[in-house]
């Protein structure tokens, strides 16, 4: 997982990755050469494909820096100005989006409409890269790989967390689509958000997207190097409840750890770990 949310999959940094080392384990190997793979792969990605420095690459690098809405993206990518103004900005989103397809829309899922929709870059590779290698790349060029690789450590843990996220949905939707979840009505997943954010739930299991007819479950992702306890189990059963369409009778919770379930908060109707992860693509 790990190996993929870094490498995007991309072949021609997967040859430079000795098998079976750690993700950053091989990223602090690559920070010693400023010519890695690594770097030069999603450099020469963005370079083909966004050669000058317009605005829509200052609109992908903001998103890929971590801005997620048109609000806080259009104030990142404006100039001296000001914010980009909605009647630029909303066009270049939807050619990012449907013509290069390198930035993927998500839509609060549950059974009424909601906002606002949120941007990422759909690539790993590329969204690891704008959102830290570039950076790291700096500091490897001007002869400083220790300070590379602890720019990385810095922020690896909140990248991955946010970037598995989507793979996470895709594979319970895989799941779902091979009868393999204990809800059949199942056919997309997703999450919820209000304009608050507060809650933002990881995921959303329900009959169709972006609006549904039913929610049958409600989920947690916890991506780091501690189990999911009874203190995160009490907060996904909190922010369950806010979810339109979640029934405390009907609906389902579901739980995706990387680091399994303390004893004491198995209160969830499915637990999947990342191997489950995997194996839903197999």
């Amino acid at each position: 997982m790990d190996a993929y949310l870094t490498s995007g999959g991309l072949p021609g940094i997967l040859r430079a990755w000795p098998p079976a080392t750690p993700a950053l384990d091989f990223i602090r190997e690559e920070c010693a050469d400023p010519a890695s793979p690594l770097f030069g792969v999603p450099e020469s990605v963005l370079l083909s494909e966004f050669p000058a420095p317009d605005q829509a690459r200052r609109v992908l690098e903001a998103i890929g820096s971590g801005d997620r809405t048109t609000a806080t993206i259009a104030a990142t990518a404006g100039g001296r100005e000001g914010p980009l103004k909605s009647g630029s900005l909303s066009p270049l989103l939807r050619r990012l989006a449907e013509e290069k397809q390198v930035l993927s829309v998500d839509q609060p899922l549950s059974t009424q409409p909601g906002k606002p929709a949120l941007y990422r870059v759909a690539d790993h590779n590329l969204r690891m890269y704008l959102g830290v290698l570039r950076a790291a790349a700096d500091h490897s060029r001007r002869g400083r790989p220790d300070l590379a690789f602890r720019l990385v450590q810095r922020r690896w843990a909140s990248l991955r967390g946010r970037a598995v996220k989507p793979v996470v949905r895709d594979a319970l939707t895989i799941a779902a689509a091979s009868g393999e979840l204990p809800w059949p009505e199942v056919e997309t997943v997703g999450g919820w958000w209000n304009r608050r954010f507060a809650p933002e739930v990881d995921l959303v299991g329900a009959d169709r997207a972006p609006v549904a007819r039913q929610v049958a479950f409600v989920g947690s992702i916890k991506w780091l190097g501690t189990p999911f306890d009874a203190h995160d189990l009490a907060t996904l059963r909190r922010d369950a409840a806010q979810v339109p369409g979640f029934d405390t009778e009907a609906s389902g919770l579901a739980v995706v750890s990387l680091s399994g379930v303390r004893s004491g908060a198995e209160g969830a109707d499915l637990v999947w770990g990342a191997d489950d992860v995997i194996a839903a693509w197999r």
